[in-house]
């Protein structure tokens, strides 16, 4: 006869059982990320307002922040708009990192699981895909946020919070904090991919390779984040450019970029197609810092909850 266990309704109640115990792990998942992501921000968002700046250099009536450099760029914004103005957008940077972040470094771990690339020896596109389908949701939700902290921090003359939104709002209407979706999917995709793949397999190979105080613990979470910051900025700079140019366009004047392809082409041609890296130094600087801290608290918040990172 058919053994009691094996019915399809205790099939059901184990499934569901299953499901059940993924979801809290996911939301605290998703609440040990964000608030790693808001802490973070908030130390490194300055690196951010720089980087825009020279991103934006020279385009529409914008200063040519570009032949200032790094360190003249800095010292105009300071002696210009006060110290305070390295902290613009903050408040669209929390919203940002507490809804994209969370997202993108919370659902990977339940993602891995879902595609199957959760054993040691899974294959390192496999990885990839998990992170990157992370971000892309991510984005998805952040977007509205992205567009509002890269014209907070991008505008000399300072505008709030509610200002900008409603400035957006009222010349472009909703769509207006979609715009440049296309190319912030894109990004969050190759990022994120780049990122959370990359931190995974440096954590393997520094485990197994780096000399002894590096090998375990904070010093190789540090060192893997580090690595993984060098190959997520080579990949990810071209579509950071892109993003923050198609973002930053005027609301009230024709368009000069049309979509993400449109603006590599633009750029590329009329910049030469190293201008694509431009800001390389102060990304990196802004992204090896960014991923480390984030990842280590990350980690830390997991740990306290009971729960596993990666």
């Amino acid at each position: 006869g058919i053994h009691p266990a094996n019915t399809p309704a205790h099939d059901r109640r184990d499934r569901r059982e299953v499901q059940l115990a993924m979801a809290p792990s996911i939301l605290t998942n998703l609440g040990c990320a964000g608030g790693a992501a808001v802490i973070t921000v908030t130390f490194i968002h300055p690196i951010d307002t720089v980087k825009t700046r020279l991103q934006v250099s020279g385009t529409g009536n914008a200063r040519n922040y570009a032949e200032l450099g790094l360190a003249g760029t800095c010292s105009t914004i300071a002696k210009e708009e006060g110290i305070a103005a390295f902290w613009k957008g903050i408040p669209a940077a929390w919203m940002r990192e507490a809804s994209y972040t969370s997202f993108r470094l919370g659902l990977y771990a339940p993602l891995k699981k879902a595609f199957g690339a959760d054993k040691p020896d899974s294959p390192f596109i496999m990885k990839f895909a998990a992170g990157g389908a992370s971000g892309g949701l991510g984005s998805i939700v952040g977007n509205p946020f992205d567009i509002l902290k890269t014209k907070m921090m991008a505008s000399e003359t300072g505008l709030g919070l509610g200002a900008t939104a409603s400035s957006i709002y009222s010349n472009q209407g909703l769509i207006g904090f979609y715009k440049g979706i296309d190319a912030n999917i894109m990004r969050a995709i190759v990022n994120n991919g780049t990122k959370m793949a990359c931190y995974d397999t440096s954590k393997g190979l520094v485990k197994d390779y780096a000399p002894s105080p590096l090998n375990e613990g904070v010093p190789m979470q540090a060192l893997a984040s580090f690595i993984a910051g060098f190959f997520m900025t080579c990949t990810v700079a071209p579509f950071d450019i892109c993003r923050t140019r198609l973002m930053n366009q005027p609301a009230d004047k024709p368009k000069i970029y049309n979509n993400l392809f449109d603006t590599f082409v633009k750029i590329a041609t009329q910049e030469g197609p190293l201008a694509l890296w431009r800001g390389f130094i102060p990304m990196w600087a802004r992204i090896a810092p960014t991923t480390t801290l984030q990842l280590l608290f990350f980690e830390k918040f997991t740990k306290l909850a009971g729960i596993s990172a990666t």
